[in-house]
């Protein structure tokens, strides 16, 4: 965990890509780590080998796969037959099984009010090697949870400029992921 939030922080913007086309660009870009928005269990295998010999690190966002279910055997089936190398979800049982099987894994949650912000701290997964909180541009919000979570914070969603992400990581973010492509460069 500590060398995945190492690379976090060296890395400051992640590519979330939703489409092959954003996955190309993406591993032409000098981005390190890729989390994949899409795919389904015919592609999965091929899209991660896309990105392993990129030597990028690849993230699979379980709950948008097509064809996989909320079941431990889906995600031994990633394990044994895919180069990813962790997995994002909003599930906790998701979460757990995917550590229990050597993934990194990343806990996403929405944050679309106050009673969300409290769930979030009695629903967190304590296994999670990192929580992704949607949208991106809560500043408060992110400085409080950097303070009291003992973990990387990715903020995403609705960051749309430079400023955007200088103000995130400045409030405490780890990282921001983006599908926005003009970040990926910056």
């Amino acid at each position: 965990m500590n060398n995945f939030k190492r690379i976090l922080e060296d890395n400051p913007i992640v590519a979330a890509v939703k489409d092959e086309k954003e996955l190309d660009l993406a591993l032409q870009s000098d981005i390190q780590v890729i989390f994949i928005l899409f795919g389904d269990i015919l592609n999965i295998k091929n899209l991660s080998e896309k990105i392993f010999k990129h030597r990028k690190i690849g993230i699979l966002h379980v709950d948008l796969v097509e064809g996989i279910s909320s079941k431990e055997i889906a995600l031994k089936f990633i394990k044994e037959n895919t180069k990813f190398q962790g997995i994002i979800s909003t599930k906790p049982q998701m979460i757990r099984m995917g550590k229990k099987l050597g993934f990194i894994v990343i806990q996403r949650v929405f944050m679309i009010d106050s009673l969300s912000k409290e769930n979030m701290k009695n629903h967190l997964v304590e296994e999670c090697d990192a929580v992704e909180i949607l949208p991106g541009l809560l500043f408060k919000i992110i400085k409080e949870l950097s303070i009291s979570l003992n973990k990387p914070l990715i903020a995403g969603g609705l960051i749309s400029d430079k400023e955007d992400v200088m103000e995130t990581l400045k409030s405490g973010a780890t990282c921001i992921s983006t599908t926005k492509k003009e970040i990926w460069y910056m």
